[in-house]
């Protein structure tokens, strides 16, 4: 539910910082704070090879995966952003059917993943037809959404194959902190910080993205990747993009029509086949 609500938080943010510096701050503040938590209850900091550990699944994560995001939503709508990210789950299962030990691939997961990327295609492909500088734009954005959702997947992937013995909110806390530093090394190298600026209606969303989409959304789901498949955790791409969309075109004034409605209704129905016929109960 969170996660739905921070595709607008970016859309606002972006408005006058650029986009490494909107993951930069997020994640170094959601890790930083919560490091500082976790060490005032007694939890030991990790050791040197745990945050090389860290720091990959942080790249996978939270550079490739969030940054490609925020990169995307320069020139992409959050509702349409979101509809297109519901896709994730289809790169898990192939991330995971690739895998030793991870779930195979069934005819109907499939069949699930066909359906889901053809809804990608009804979203997409009149704004790629379109042709000129914002056909090109738009075509950009959706390769980099989709790097996002394969570093999302591996990284995914990577964190639920962790030791089980690890503190999962401090696995999380040092893929935060390690990601945002990453993000402000890329940001000092395209320049960003000359381009800075706040405003109360940026400086709010990027607080909120913060405190609310990362130390709460993102702590819980490395939570939820250590306990539960990841055929049960990508169930969240269910309500990310019919949140998104609501929130994008209420308050942002974003498109709303009868293909973005088909195209997430699509999505969602090969997330329902995959789920009904692959993984163990």
């Amino acid at each position: 539910m969170i996660w739905g609500t921070t595709y607008l938080a970016i859309s606002i943010a972006l408005e006058t910082i650029p986009p490494a510096l909107v993951g930069a701050i997020r994640y170094m503040f959601a890790g930083g704070i919560l490091i500082v938590l976790l060490r005032f209850t007694g939890e030991r900091l990790p050791d040197l090879q745990r945050w090389l550990g860290l720091s990959l699944a942080a790249f996978l994560m939270v550079v490739l995966g969030n940054g490609g995001v925020i990169w995307a939503q320069q020139w992409i709508p959050s509702g349409i952003t979101a509809v297109t990210l519901a896709s994730t789950p289809f790169w898990m299962i192939g991330v995971e059917a690739c895998l030793p030990g991870g779930e195979r691939l069934t005819i109907r997961s499939v069949a699930g993943v066909l359906i889901g990327f053809a809804g990608i295609v009804v979203l997409v492909w009149p704004d790629l037809a379109s042709g000129g500088a914002s056909g090109g734009q738009f075509l950009l954005g959706m390769v980099s959404l989709q790097i996002a959702c394969l570093g999302w997947a591996l990284g995914s992937s990577y964190s639920r194959r962790h030791p089980r013995s690890d503190n999962a909110m401090m696995a999380a806390a040092g893929q935060m902190l390690s990601g945002g530093l990453m993000l402000l090394v890329v940001a000092a190298a395209r320049g960003e910080f000359r381009d800075l600026t706040f405003t109360p209606r940026s400086l709010a969303a990027e607080a909120y993205l913060a405190a609310v989409g990362s130390l709460a959304g993102y702590s819980a789901y490395i939570y939820a990747l250590k306990y539960l498949p990841v055929s049960v955790v990508s169930l969240y791409a269910y309500a990310n993009p019919v949140i998104a969309v609501l929130l994008g075109t209420v308050l942002l004034a974003e498109p709303f029509g009868p293909r973005v409605i088909v195209a997430t209704g699509t999505v969602l129905l090969g997330i329902t086949v995959v789920r009904s016929g692959g993984g163990k109960s």
